[in-house]
């Protein structure tokens, strides 16, 4: 993985001491910058256009709007949708350019950085088209769809030559606590780490049935671009079902593997400080919400990676019972308590007490940090680095679950293997 912006002293303080070094915000320190010009300077408001509006897009750009409260300038110009109903809305709301096609928002010379959030087999393609273009963008989780693995190389290979701030929105890992982890982890307060796990669980399957079917009698042709909804998905026939509650749907969506799990293991990576993975087994079904829904509502995979350590990564929409994150190591271990403290708890026999870091959280952090990337050229919290490393174990997670087989990484060749 590349370098976070958030360095590690080169010299690290006694154990005892290391567990209080990291007091200040991680928003605070920058590292070495993306390179290349900034495409807002001075005290000109980074413009900022969004693809995709609906209800995750709708609050997205919502936020974006904020900044401009806490002193970071960002202006809202643009908006793109293939349905008309929802853009005329929202550009209404906003006071934005109203396109329907995506190709013209991101030539448009006010737009300095693009929020992608359409359905997650659209991601990648806008993505590459605002990097393409010039813009920086700021990509909702999943940053592809689970069939896309191809195509996600293809984003991060050009991420990388153009330079571009690219931002996952995996808002969670924003907390600083993942930070001050990682810098204790790699400070080797609990030795070597050889185990985590982490997952999430919910009560309900609102987030993909419970989608709101803004119009029940729509009908694909003008105003609705079925094709342009579909992308390089297998070719279907338009159902109102299929276009707003998509997230029901293998073509376009993963379940809780791609939708939810981006979260919790984009935080527990950036802590570990690990990079790609190197074996994926996962498991899990259609236990309990069926019907027209072909994704899974349990979900159970474990990860290795070559640093010699697994993750468990587990969780159903079928209860909400939470497990603890946790990551052991052979001297100690750290768990997160909440959403806002964690603990280092020492093997038994190791002189150490017990310490607990308390952390506070913003919901502006991940946009806010991303339009001061956009300024100042650094790497955001959720780089395309980080991004690649997660998508790359949960694509293996849901190909392990469809084809009943163990996934490999192959590193040199950067590709996935089945056996």
């Amino acid at each position: 993985m590349a370098a976070s912006k958030h360095p590690v002293p080169s010299s690290h303080p006694k154990r005892r001491e290391f567990l209080f070094a990291a007091g200040a915000s991680p928003l605070s320190a920058r590292a070495v910058a993306v390179q290349g010009s900034a495409p807002a300077g001075g005290g000109k408001p980074v413009g900022v256009g969004l693809i995709g509006c609906g209800g995750r897009g709708s609050h997205l750009i919502q936020t974006a709007r904020q900044l401009n409260d806490v002193g970071v300038p960002a202006e809202v110009v643009a908006v793109c949708d293939i349905y008309q109903p929802r853009l005329e809305r929202l550009a209404t709301r906003m006071k934005a350019k109203e396109y329907s096609r995506s190709a013209e928002l991101v030539r448009d010379p006010r737009v300095n950085a693009v929020i992608v959030a359409t359905p997650d087999r659209l991601h990648v393609h806008h993505a590459l088209e605002a990097a393409r273009a010039g813009k920086d963008v700021y990509c909702e989780k999943p940053l592809t769809h689970w069939a896309q693995f191809d195509k996600l190389k293809e984003l991060v290979r050009e991420v990388r030559a153009r330079k571009t701030v690219f931002q996952v929105g995996a808002q969670w890992v924003s907390d600083p606590m993942w930070a001050r982890a990682a810098e204790q982890i790699r400070g080797g307060v609990i030795g070597k780490v050889v185990h985590a796990q982490t997952g999430y669980f919910r009560h309900g399957d609102s987030g993909e049935r419970g989608m709101p079917i803004d119009d029940p009698n729509a009908q694909a042709g003008h105003g609705l671009d079925w094709e342009a909804f579909q992308a390089d998905a297998p070719r279907r026939d338009f159902t109102v079902s299929r276009f707003f509650q998509w997230r029901m749907y293998a073509d376009y969506s993963g379940g809780p593997v791609t939708d939810l799990y981006p979260h919790p293991l984009t935080r527990l990576l950036k802590a570990l400080g690990v990079g790609m993975p190197k074996k994926v087994v996962a498991f899990g079904g259609k236990f309990f919400y069926d019907g027209n829904r072909d994704v899974p509502d349990t979900f159970d995979m474990l990860i290795e990676y070559p640093q010699g350590m697994t993750v468990s990564l587990l969780g159903t929409i079928v209860n909400d019972t939470m497990i603890e994150t946790v990551i052991r190591g052979s001297e100690g271990t750290v768990r997160f308590s909440g959403e806002a403290q964690l603990s280092v708890s020492p093997q038994p026999g190791a002189p150490e007490r017990r310490r607990t870091i308390a952390t506070d959280r913003t919901g502006l952090d991940h946009m806010r940090d991303f339009i001061e990337c956009v300024r100042t050229r650094q790497r955001p919290m959720c780089d395309i680095e980080l991004g690649y490393a997660v998508q790359t174990a949960l694509i293996m997670g849901m190909r392990s679950y469809l084809e009943g087989k163990v996934a490999y990484f192959d590193a040199d060749k950067e590709e996935i293997r089945m056996s």
